[in-house]
């Protein structure tokens, strides 16, 4: 952990929507001026998209069938944990991105004159330099495991997690709009990625200081047959304070901002899933702001 270069760390499964607690942060950052260096989960993947295929086929004709994205077989642990380390001790590491689409692979050839494809790596690069915090966004951000402890270089870990439920019927939804998988294909790939997704995804957010967990309020007992996804009037959000000496919050205040809110337990808060947005507001802008001001 770092005072002088904090490191902000947000996880969370596919699908789970860690993007969406991305752009709250970066509306905060906007706000205050605050210059963070991003940094991106999927850039840690071990393989491109085309050797991660050939793999996961390899895995299967060895006789694994749960060779996945989610464990350590395909993911640079290791890197992780150096990365959050680096900018901690010096506010620079290294960084490279992963071209999810044509426009991204465009953009990034034009800066760095190279000729690669969606699915591939940009080169490592060394980063940092003038900014205010790292910011990393992806499914792994917590893990402690295997002589792996990422966990102990993040400064404000927030763990984005949905009734299991919800969220496979977001995953199954979104593979089918945005990537063109079928719904069979995304079980398939749900029932791979189990045991990964119980050993490293699940026992991350008992390291987060606060986890977001949006909980339905409508019949999602068969992910598997839902034709859409649950609305967030629909929904309630259960917020959770690992320690509030670290992430201090005042509840009385948070109720009395958000209609419908209600404290469930001495440290968790639950509120309607319309507002998850001004409660993040109201809980990170304090602790941000407290984090800038200790540099």
């Amino acid at each position: 952990m770092s005072n002088k270069h904090p490191v902000i760390v947000v996880t969370g499964s596919s699908g789970a929507g860690t993007t969406f607690v991305k752009l709250a942060f970066e509306h905060i950052f906007r706000r205050e001026n605050i210059n963070p260096l991003i940094v991106e989960g999927d850039s840690f993947h071990k393989y491109d998209r085309a050797s991660m295929k050939a793999n996961v086929k390899k895995q299967e004709d060895l006789g694994n069938r749960f060779f996945s994205h989610f464990g350590p077989g395909a993911n640079l642990f290791d890197k992780i944990e150096q990365t959050f380390k680096d900018y901690g001790e010096t506010g620079g590491c290294d960084r490279r991105y992963y071209l999810h689409s044509e426009e991204e692979a465009t953009e990034h050839n034009q800066r760095l004159n190279t000729d690669l494809n969606p699915g591939e790596f940009t080169p490592w690069e060394k980063v940092g330099g003038g900014t205010d915090l790292l910011f990393y966004e992806g499914l792994h951000g917590a893990v402690v495991a295997d002589n792996i402890d990422m966990a102990q270089y993040g400064d404000l870990k927030i763990g984005v997690v949905p009734s299991v439920n919800l969220e496979w019927i977001q995953k199954i939804h979104r593979d089918d709009t945005e990537r063109g998988y079928s719904a069979a294909e995304t079980v398939d790939t749900i029932l791979r990625r189990m045991p990964d997704y119980i050993n490293y995804i699940t026992p991350q957010f008992s390291q987060t200081d606060i986890n977001f967990q949006r909980v339905a309020t409508v019949d999602t007992s068969n992910p598997f047959i839902a034709r859409d996804i649950p609305t967030p009037d629909e929904s309630f959000v259960v917020i959770r304070f690992n320690d509030l000496d670290k992430t201090p919050v005042d509840f009385v205040y948070l109720c009395s901002m958000i209609n419908g809110s209600f404290m469930s337990r001495r440290n968790s808060i639950v509120i309607p899933g319309g507002k998850m947005s001004l409660a993040m507001e109201i809980i990170l802008y304090p602790i941000i702001k407290k984090m800038i001001e200790e540099k």
